[in-house]
């Protein structure tokens, strides 16, 4: 029998919701630090092989087992496997190559305000003023961050390349969440992951081999081994099932909400872990950020 978000204990919830946006805070530290010897698709490409690796044990049964719903829902779940788990990584990834891993984290509190503005239009799905008003909130946060508190530069939209493409790669995401709401929650999640994650592979394949002729793995150091086993562990499997189960207890928009806490997450790991200088702009935009956290949920209850 199916659990509603009525039946879990606040603060299991409340961890379920958390746990996604710290272990991808992470990823994006990661990710930034072996940009230089693992090239995009090779690296997507090397955590979702380990993320299969890690899944098919537990979820062969399931995956067998339901091979019928797939079919049933064969768009839903190939526009997943294609968006959420192939397209965002790759294109986060790649941005990485151009800007800062605080940026990158930041900008992706911009996802809670894509899904529910796109869920209003393509789903009407409802979206009070309160909602909106926080998402906005938000918003105002990451532009502070992205124009480095210039106002001139956020005029003129002179963005980062790395800014853009990681833009995009949230436009994916929020798709993602979308298309995943529609696939029924008595389908196995695991199941369903390692089925977007073999046809992530299947994509992804082809392409890391024609990046690999002008853009060779370059592993330097075991400390690099490392990095990639837990972006293959962490990041994918683990906070991937909890995103997707989240979705199915609280809704697309109020778990995506919970993507603002990356930029809490990610710039103190930004500062500790690659020593980027911690600028004022980034904690106004923080202080924004957490305050559309908070106006959010308070709206949502």
């Amino acid at each position: 029998m199916a659990h509603t978000a009525a039946t879990i204990l606040p603060w299991r919830l409340l961890l379920l919701l958390l746990l996604p946006p710290l272990l991808w805070a992470g990823n994006f530290i990661a990710g930034r630090a072996i940009s230089a010897e693992v090239p995009p698709v090779a690296l997507s490409l090397i955590r979702w092989s380990i993320a299969a690796l890690c899944l098919l044990p537990f979820a062969i049964r399931p995956f067998l087992r339901e091979h019928s719903h797939y079919l049933a829902y064969r768009w839903h779940v190939l526009g997943t496997a294609i968006t959420g788990v192939a397209a965002f990584n790759l294109l986060v990834y790649w941005g990485l190559h151009t800007t800062s891993a605080t940026n990158g984290i930041i900008l992706n509190s911009f996802i809670p305000f894509l899904v529910a503005i796109f869920g209003y239009l393509f789903y009407r799905q409802t979206l009070s003023m309160g909602q909106l008003f926080a998402m906005l909130v938000s918003l105002a946060g990451v532009l502070v961050v992205v124009s480095h508190g210039d106002l001139h530069i956020l005029m003129t939209l002179a963005f980062a390349p790395g800014d853009v493409i990681i833009f995009v790669a949230m436009i994916f995401w929020a798709l993602y969440t979308l298309w995943l709401k529609e696939i029924p929650a008595h389908i196995n999640r695991t199941g369903l992951m390692l089925c977007q994650v073999l046809i992530a592979l299947a994509l992804l394949a082809p392409l890391a081999l024609w990046e690999s002729e002008a853009h060779p793995i370059q592993i330097k150091s075991t400390h690099t081994l490392w990095i990639l086993a837990y972006i293959g562990i962490f990041p994918s499997v683990i906070a991937l099932l909890a995103y997707a189960r989240a979705v199915s207890l609280v809704g697309s928009v109020r778990a995506s909400v919970f993507i603002h806490a990356m930029p809490i997450f990610g710039s103190m790991l930004s500062t500790l872990l690659l020593r980027e200088v911690f600028q004022g702009y980034q904690l106004l935009g923080m202080l924004t950020i957490f305050s559309g956290i908070w106006l959010a949920n308070k709206k949502m209850r």
